[in-house]
């Protein structure tokens, strides 16, 4: 009885598959990494924005009062509990790393500023901040008209980082300031004072060699809350 040499089919098909597979692999970790980067920079979206939230509702009359335009308040009333202090923000930080799930906080970082309209001359001790945007208001039967300007604050360096998000370099303490100046090249004015958050994380995606990645992805999510006028 005669027997078929299957040799050469055999090593065809082996070498098919030494072909295909390794391609076969690269799709699928790719779309399994893929969907993490988008799961994650959900998780980062809501950090943002519950981080963002907690600033905002927390304005003069909370146990942690802000100003739209200076760093949250240091020196509060005895009937306040302690507040944040920049550039660090714990209690803000907190309600934002609470909103997350399955993200290696130690590579989450947050930072905020406040923004918001003020009238010439304004100073954190002289006042003229939390100022209404410009226009004509009638105040106790009285036609009252404010030249304000729009003072936005800085994360990083770059001044309103809504704009420039990808300005801002991911580090732990990222710097803070507020400034003055009216920004000529602001893409909307917003409806009222705010606070941006900024808020990035350091992702290491799995098998990045095998898949052509970076060791390290910054992901960012920028999150801007309107205030109500304090006063």
């Amino acid at each position: 009885m005669r027997h078929r040499d299957p040799g050469p089919d055999r090593g065809q098909a082996l070498v098919e598959f030494a072909l295909v597979f390794p391609l076969f692999l690269l799709v699928l970790f790719g779309i399994i990494v893929y969907g993490l980067s988008v799961f994650y920079q959900q998780q980062l979206t809501n950090a943002a924005r519950e981080a963002a939230r907690y600033a905002s509702i927390h304005s003069a009359t909370s146990q942690c009062p802000t100003a739209s335009t200076l760093a949250p308040i240091q020196n509060v009333p005895a009937s306040y509990y302690a507040c944040d202090a920049p550039p660090t923000w714990p209690l803000m930080t907190a309600a934002g790393e609470n909103a997350t799930w399955g993200v290696d906080r130690t590579n989450l970082h947050l930072a905020a500023c406040w923004s918001g309209y003020v009238v010439a001359g304004w100073s954190a001790t002289s006042g003229g901040y939390d100022a209404p945007p410009p226009g004509t208001y009638t105040i106790g039967g009285s036609q009252v008209t404010y030249a304000t300007t729009l003072a936005p604050c800085s994360i990083g360096g770059i001044v309103d980082p809504q704009d420039n998000a990808g300005g801002v370099a991911c580090a732990a303490s990222m710097s803070t300031s507020d400034t003055a100046s009216d920004q000529s090249d602001r893409t909307g004015v917003p409806v009222a004072n705010a606070v941006t958050v900024y808020a990035c994380y350091q992702w290491r995606p799995p098998m990045a060699g095998f898949l052509f990645l970076p060791a390290t992805i910054t992901q960012i999510a920028v999150i801007t809350e309107p205030i109500e006028r304090q006063q």
